[in-house]
């Protein structure tokens, strides 16, 4: 067997030849299934394995990796696999047990900047929706490390991708939002808003929404911040993803002021108003298929209207909010190719029964008539109704 591999279209050339249902099953030799055997694992992984392996290469000090010849490259690659076997959470979780978390961290740290957001970018894998890894990494100081990198480092994708990575540790994470806090984060979040990066501002603007979203006494915060001009900025950028996520913070806001107990958008109502009826103007000159593609926008401005000044918006006057069809069900175009067999032999059973029943005549019972001087029985229908009409409830 050649060092680059199994011989994938022999082996596939062979599967066909012994299973195309041409000729009856046959019992392997042993040297038929020792070759596919050796094929077989010759592809496959041990990912524990493969995890300890990486693990003390980044256990290793730096230096003693340049002597043997190991590139930053060769060390993004190196994180670029860690990534996909800690996709799995079970394979996340056992990253601390085996003791790579803590080396990985350190990668925040890099020289090299290229590193610092990878490992940014597997951090955030192992902490998605994975509240054990979270605990881990924050009892691991590593919300300290990635406020860092969001807040001072020199690079704007290493700033990004730590901002993606605090996303997701403390998105349902109560310790790690009440330490986000505690750093000063929104005051990063306001900086990272001021930037002209757009993935920057859309990932900053998501995480606001979902603060805001989590706690509205956070509107208070933001508001005394500035933020809310910020948004109404952003509001209006050419990127309709910034736009989106500008305008759902604003609805955060818009809501918390409703109830009267805040003034989140007094100051600036006039300023809202007007970005808003700018929006419902740009969205009205806006082609079909763009119209359909702003849907969120559309429902979005018509929500901070609807908010903010109790009434809806123009959009509803001009037919724009809901357009034709989108409140509609999509059309059943595979239910009658895909019916249950054994449902359709039912209703087949049930059709056929039925039809039978028709044709058959319910069958004659003979017997003794009744006396000649009998009178005639009434049914039970005619009896109750008389009995009803004797005897009248009162």
């Amino acid at each position: 067997m050649s060092k680059d591999g199994p011989n994938w279209e022999g082996l596939f050339k062979w599967s066909v030849a012994h299973s195309d249902g041409t000729r009856p099953t046959r019992n392997l030799s042993e040297e038929d299934r020792r070759w596919f055997m050796e094929a077989m694992q010759s592809h496959s992984v041990d990912v524990m394995k493969r995890m300890k392996e990486i693990t003390l290469v980044m256990q290793t000090p730096e230096q003693v990796l340049e002597s043997q010849g190991v590139t930053p490259t060769d060390i993004e690659g190196m994180l670029d696999e860690l990534q996909e076997h800690v996709e799995a959470i079970d394979m996340a979780n056992d990253l601390h047990s085996i003791g790579g978390l803590v080396p990985l961290l350190s990668y925040l740290k890099n020289a090299h900047a290229n590193i610092r957001a990878k490992a940014a970018d597997v951090v955030s894998t192992i902490v998605q929706n994975n509240p054990r890894s979270q605990q881990l990494v924050m009892e691991a100081n590593g919300l300290e490390y990635l406020l860092s990198n969001f807040t001072s480092d020199p690079e704007v994708m290493v700033r990004t991708k730590a901002l993606g990575a605090i996303s997701s540790l403390i998105r349902h994470n109560k310790p790690g939002i009440t330490a986000f806090r505690l750093a000063n984060g929104y005051a990063a979040l306001k900086d990272a808003l001021t930037s002209d990066n757009l993935r920057f501002q859309r990932k900053a603007l998501n995480l606001i929404h979902y603060l805001l979203h989590e706690n509205s006494s956070d509107c208070d915060v933001v508001t005394e911040l500035g933020f809310p001009r910020l948004m109404m900025h952003l509001a209006a950028s050419d990127d309709a993803d910034v736009r989106e996520a500008a305008l759902r913070g604003l609805l955060e806001l818009a809501r918390d002021s409703s109830d009267g107990s805040s003034s989140q958008l007094r100051e600036d109502d006039e300023k809202l108003k007007l970005l808003l009826q700018e929006r419902i103007k740009g969205i009205s000159l806006l082609s079909p298929d763009d119209l359909r593609a702003a849907r969120e926008e559309r429902h979005l401005v018509d929500s901070i209207w609807n908010a903010r000044y109790k009434e809806p918006s123009s959009l509803q006057e001009q037919g724009l909010l809901v357009l034709p069809g989108e409140d509609a069900p999509p059309p059943d175009v595979a239910s009658k190719h895909f019916e249950p067999p054994l449902r359709a032999w039912a209703a087949s059973e049930a059709s056929k029964s039925s039809s039978t029943e028709k044709k058959k005549a319910a069958p004659l019972l003979l017997g003794a008539g009744p006396p000649r001087d009998a009178p005639p029985e009434q049914d039970s229908t005619s009896r109750n109704d008389a009995d009803s009409q004797s005897n009248p409830r009162t």
